[in-house]
C-alpha cells in the first residue's frame, strides 16, 4: 500500500475588480449603483445629506442613462468588465500552473456585485491556503478604488478563525513589466493600424480634494504617463495626459479628457490615438466613455480620425507582467513569515 502524496498548501492569489450590474437593464443598474454610490470611500459627502441625494436624485435619473450605456457594449457573454476579468483570471492561473506547477490558486472578486469579495473569501476557508495575495487590479491607488478594495477584504478576513498571511498589492504604476507590456500594445497598435501625431493617456478622475488629503493617484498616474512616454520616446507635443469619468459637480483634477479632445483639432492635430493605461481591463468607461462618446466629440470639434488602443485585457504580455508582480510578493511575504519564525525560536 503506498501512502497519497501530500498535497501542499497553496499560495491563492485573489484579483478584485471594479464590478459590473447583472445585466444591461434600468433595474440591475440600479441595484449596482446603489452599492457603488453608497460606498464612503467612492463618495465622502455626509451620509445623511448623501443618502437624500442618491435615493431621490441620482438614483431616479442615473439607472436608465447607464442602462442605455451598458446595452451599447453588452456582448453576449455579458458585461465586458466580467468577461475580460473572468480571462484574465483564467489565462492567469494556465500561466502560473506553467511556470510554478500548481503553486497558486487564482481567485476572482468584484467589489461591487458578484462575485463579492466576502463570497471569495468565505470560499477559500476550504482550501489549503498557506497565504493569499490580494491583488486590486488597478494600477494606480486610490482611495476609491484599491482602498475600498483592501478595506472590504481586511472585513472579510477578520472573519477567519485561523486565517494564513495575507499580502495586498497596493499598486504597480511603475512596475516596469507592466509600462513595457503597455508601450508592447501602443506598438502593436501602431503598426497595425498606423501611428496618430498625438497620444492621449486618460486615466480615470478623482476629485481634486482627494488628493488634497493625501491621495497618491494623481501623483502615481502622472508617473506612469512619465515612464510610458520615455518607454515610447515620445516629444512634448506628441503625446497628453487626461483625466475622465467626472461624477457631480465637484472639481476633479484635470484636464478633462473631453476638453483636451476639444482642443487638439484647433491645434491642427485631428488625428488620434486614446489610450487609458489605468484599466486593466476593458469595461463601460472605456468602451462607452471613450470608444464612443469621446470619438463624437473629438470629431465634432474638428477632428478626423480617432482611434482607442484597448486595454491590456488577457494580452501575454500583461498575463506575464501579472505573474511577476504576484511572484515577488509572494517570495517577500514567504521570506517575511521565515524572518518572523527566526525571531521566534
Amino acid at each position: 500500500m503506498t501512502d497519497k502524496p501530500m498535497t501542499q498548501p497553496k499560495t491563492t492569489v485573489l484579483l478584485i475588480n471594479l464590478g459590473t450590474p447583472e445585466a444591461p437593464t434600468e433595474k440591475a443598474v440600479r441595484t449596482f449603483l446603489k452599492e457603488f454610490l453608497w460606498d464612503p470611500r467612492v463618495i465622502e459627502i455626509p451620509r445623511f445629506i448623501w443618502w437624500f441625494i442618491l435615493n431621490f436624485a441620482v438614483l431616479r435619473t442615473r439607472p436608465k442613462i447607464s442602462a442605455l450605456a451598458y446595452q451599447k457594449v453588452w456582448t453576449d457573454e455579458g458585461s465586458p468588465l466580467m468577461v475580460n476579468s473572468v480571462r484574465i483570471q483564467n489565462k492567469l492561473q494556465q500561466y502560473a500552473d506553467q511556470k510554478a506547477d500548481g503553486k497558486y490558486l487564482v481567485s476572482l472578486a468584484m467589489r461591487y456585485g458578484q462575485p463579492s469579495i466576502d463570497t471569495a473569501v468565505q470560499a477559500l476557508k476550504s482550501q489549503d491556503i498557506s497565504n493569499i495575495i490580494v491583488l486590486p487590479l488597478y494600477p494606480q491607488f486610490a482611495s476609491s478604488s484599491t482602498g475600498t478594495a483592501w478595506q472590504s477584504f481586511r472585513k472579510s478576513y477578520a472573519t477567519w478563525r485561523r486565517a494564513p498571511a495575507s499580502r495586498t498589492v497596493m499598486d504597480y504604476h511603475d512596475d516596469d513589466a507592466y509600462i513595457s507590456a503597455l508601450a508592447d500594445s501602443i506598438k502593436q497598435h501602431w503598426s497595425e493600424n498606423g501611428r496618430a501625431p498625438c497620444l492621449v493617456m486618460s486615466f480615470h478622475g478623482v476629485p481634486e480634494r482627494i488628493i488634497r488629503q493625501g491621495d497618491p493617484y494623481l501623483e502615481q498616474c502622472t508617473k506612469t504617463a512619465d515612464l510610458l512616454v520615455e518607454k515610447l520616446e515620445l516629444e512634448p507635443l506628441q503625446w497628453r495626459l487626461a483625466f475622465q469619468s467626472r461624477f457631480g459637480k465637484a472639481k476633479w483634477i484635470q484636464p478633462y479628457c473631453v476638453d483636451v479632445l476639444q482642443e487638439l483639432p484647433s491645434d491642427n492635430i485631428k488625428d488620434v490615438d486614446v489610450v487609458c493605461p489605468g484599466f486593466a481591463a476593458d469595461c463601460l468607461e472605456t468602451l462607452e466613455e471613450i470608444a464612443m462618446e469621446n470619438r463624437e466629440v473629438f470629431i465634432q470639434a474638428g477632428g478626423e480620425a480617432y482611434h482607442y488602443i484597448p486595454a491590456l485585457n488577457d494580452n501575454d504580455a500583461h498575463i506575464s507582467a501579472l505573474y511577476s508582480l504576484i511572484d515577488r510578493h509572494n517570495i517577500e511575504e514567504q521570506n517575511k513569515l521565515l524572518e518572523s519564525e527566526k525571531d521566534e525560536q
